[in-house]
């Protein structure tokens, strides 16, 4: 029995997984049950052992996306050189491959405006995650308090968020696309002084 409920968790994990890099690449509405079950090398039969509905294994992709993205980032901030934390993110946020590989990225410049309007468990999970990369940020931040700190830290991701949501809009105008992607950069960077 406990292998059995040990394999039903690895399971329901790499749907989520598959899930959470499909829905980034190709949204929430394009994605669907079937196409991540078969990305996934399982039937779609089996879904309901694991999710009760498509809104609630969306739910699980959005969180473990927000935990992947916050785990690298922190990964990230600890390699820095000392005080450097903070723009070894950005730096690592606002590069041309982040912005080409929608899949493997930020939830919050994929899914953004979908999650808002989907309400109910992606939309908490959706707002949790964005609460607590805020607080990710908040720690990188060096401020007189700590609700400096946070007030920052929501303008970080609202630079770094925007500007890589701007840079995917030109990516076919590759000069501009780029030309956002520095912008950005100086301007988050800017916010660290």
């Amino acid at each position: 029995m406990r292998r059995s409920a040990e394999e039903k968790a690895e399971t329901r994990r790499q749907i989520v997984k598959t899930a959470g890099r499909m829905i980034r690449g190709k949204g929430l509405a394009e994605t669907g049950v079937a196409e991540v079950m078969a990305e996934a090398g399982l039937t779609h039969g089996g879904f309901y052992r694991h999710f009760a509905s498509k809104e609630d294994l969306a739910a699980a992709a959005v969180e473990e996306a927000f935990a992947s993205m916050r785990a690298h980032l922190k990964s990230l901030a600890e390699k820095a050189a000392p005080g450097q934390a903070m723009a070894a993110v950005i730096d690592a946020y606002l590069t041309k491959a982040h912005r080409d590989r929608p899949e493997h990225g930020c939830v919050m410049a994929s899914v953004g405006t979908e999650a808002y309007r989907a309400g109910g468990p992606v939309q908490t999970a959706y707002q949790t995650g964005i609460v607590r990369l805020a607080g990710l940020f908040a720690d990188l931040i060096t401020a007189p308090s700590r609700r400096e700190a946070e007030d920052r830290a929501q303008v970080m991701l609202s630079v770094l968020v925007g500007g890589l949501l701007l840079a995917r809009a030109l990516k076919h105008n590759p000069a501009e696309s780029q030309r956002a992607l520095a912008n950005a950069r100086t301007a988050a960077h800017a916010l660290l002084t």
